[in-house]
């Protein structure tokens, strides 16, 4: 997880570029010049806001960063100072982003002093980014620092040691070593793997699910041999397996104790209505019921396979319910979905095939009809 919390929409980030307002950069200059007496506010908001409408919400945090620098002293070190004092300022996470973006920029001269100011700025918001300039730079150096800081007692500092070091971090650019080798970041992990934060729980998954695209039996072997039996390992082991788990992997499934075959009977399968325009909403439901003389563990899911506009399919896997049945028990599971065109997904008419599945098995097949 990013401090954006999910990667936004275009829509959704076209109205967070306003936390880069005018009045904003108005508000920084109004601070700097009660830190920095004859800071020269003008020069700075004549450079902030030249042609501000058009730039995008990054675009936004790079000019906050530029202007600062243009206007701060250009010794580093005295520059860094009085952003330290105007951190606690900003009185706004994202916003102090620019903070430890200026350490990313202008500090790789300096690893050391500019490796204690990202740890400084992330307890006002995140050093999430900046710090992936140094890991680029000098990978073992950077890291061998971000372990210490994933013993830290400041949840930020720890969680900035995982989701700094995240090979795909969303809105960053990607760490190519780390996509091909996680291992680096294993004793990051480790330390990280019973911790008692959720936000930093959040992030640890979110890495290892990360490496899962790359390398799923490296994030399963390390998950198996964590104690499984403590909560907050077992919360990072079920979120950071999300992706194996959709796709029906059995060594995932069987990490939350869903691994074995199912012995259940599908009934009553119902998807409604069978044709449809875009932006009606399908129904489906059936009856789940347990053949089995034990309880089970079951994961159950359904895949929508949409037609492409080339007039093939593509499959998306949806949770359905995660439950245990008792034996002989049974329960009605039901769902409803819009299909409605999104900015990741524009829909194509045709049959599309809508799939059961439990613990990874496909249990049975419907069908709805999308009309021109």
């Amino acid at each position: 997880m990013s401090i954006l919390e999910d990667d936004p929409t275009p829509a959704e980030s076209t109205a967070l570029k306003e936390i880069f307002d005018a009045k904003r950069f108005s508000d920084i200059a109004e601070e700097m010049t009660k830190i920095q007496p004859g800071f020269d506010t003008e020069r700075f908001l004549d450079l902030a806001l030249a042609g501000l409408d058009e730039l995008s919400l990054m675009q936004r945090l790079r000019r906050m960063t530029e202007s600062l620098y243009a206007t701060l002293p250009a010794d580093y070190q005295v520059a860094l100072e009085i952003l330290r004092q105007l951190a606690p300022r900003i009185q706004h996470g994202f916003v102090t982003l620019a903070l430890s973006d200026y350490v990313g920029l202008y500090g790789l001269a300096d690893f050391d002093t500019s490796l204690a100011a990202l740890k400084f700025f992330t307890t006002f918001g995140s050093s999430e980014f900046a710090v992936r300039q140094y890991l680029r730079r000098d990978l073992s150096r950077t890291l061998a620092v971000m372990e210490t800081w994933s013993r830290d007692e400041n949840e930020h500092v720890r969680r900035l040691a995982s989701e700094g070091s995240r090979p795909r971090l969303p809105w960053s650019f990607r760490l190519d070593a780390l996509v091909a080798d996680p291992s680096p970041v294993a004793p990051i992990l480790e330390n990280l793997k019973a911790d008692s934060s959720l936000y930093v729980r959040k992030s640890v998954a979110n890495h290892l699910n990360d490496i899962t695209k790359d390398h799923p039996t490296w994030v399963l072997n390390c998950i198996q041999s964590w104690p499984l039996d403590d909560p907050h390992t077992a919360w990072i082991a079920k979120r950071a397996l999300r992706t194996l788990i959709k796709k029906g992997d059995q060594r995932a499934l069987a990490v939350i104790g869903a691994g074995e075959k199912p012995q259940v009977l599908i009934t009553d399968f119902l998807l409604q209505p069978q044709a449809i325009s875009l932006g009606d909403r399908i129904n489906l439901s059936f009856q789940l019921a347990s053949q089995s003389p034990n309880p089970q563990r079951l994961v159950v899911d359904y895949i929508v396979h949409y037609v492409k506009k080339s007039g093939g399919t593509s499959a998306k896997v949806f949770k359905l319910k995660e439950l245990t049945l008792g034996p002989g028990e049974a329960v009605l599971i039901t769902r409803n979905q819009s299909i409605r065109d999104f900015t990741t997904r524009v829909h194509h008419p045709g049959r599309h095939a809508v799939e059961i599945v439990v613990n990874g098995e496909n249990l049975a097949t419907a069908f709805f009809d999308l009309a021109r």
